[in-house]
């Protein structure tokens, strides 16, 4: 049985968190949620946002990933990670509970 775990966030997503903020003058928490829909049949949901009472709050040097209590179950063991590409720079998951995932990269299925 595999041990369930929360989410973990890279340093190069924290870093990207923070530079976002500086940028925009606000001290927002990037919010990760999973939603019914997308290709796939779920899909991630990425936006700034503040805490909410339920969520758990990964924090690293005052930057904050939040993750909604809904959403927990399907990210356990995920890596939530910022990359640069030639098709565009974006925040990514990496989730081991994804089945199969789509070409856009932001839907999934389990």
């Amino acid at each position: 049985m595999d041990l369930q775990l929360p989410p973990r966030v890279t340093d190069r997503a924290f870093a990207r968190l923070a530079e976002i903020c500086e940028a925009t003058g606000e001290q927002k928490a990037l919010r990760v949620t999973v939603e019914g829909g997308g290709c796939s049949g779920f899909k991630y949901d990425i936006q700034l946002d503040n805490p909410g009472e339920n969520d758990l709050v990964l924090e690293k040097a005052g930057q904050r990933v939040l993750i909604d209590a809904v959403s927990l179950p399907f990210l356990q063991n995920a890596v939530i990670d910022y990359t640069e590409e030639l098709i565009g720079a974006r925040f990514v998951i990496q989730n081991p509970n994804a089945t199969s995932s789509c070409g856009c990269g932001t839907s999934f299925s389990v």
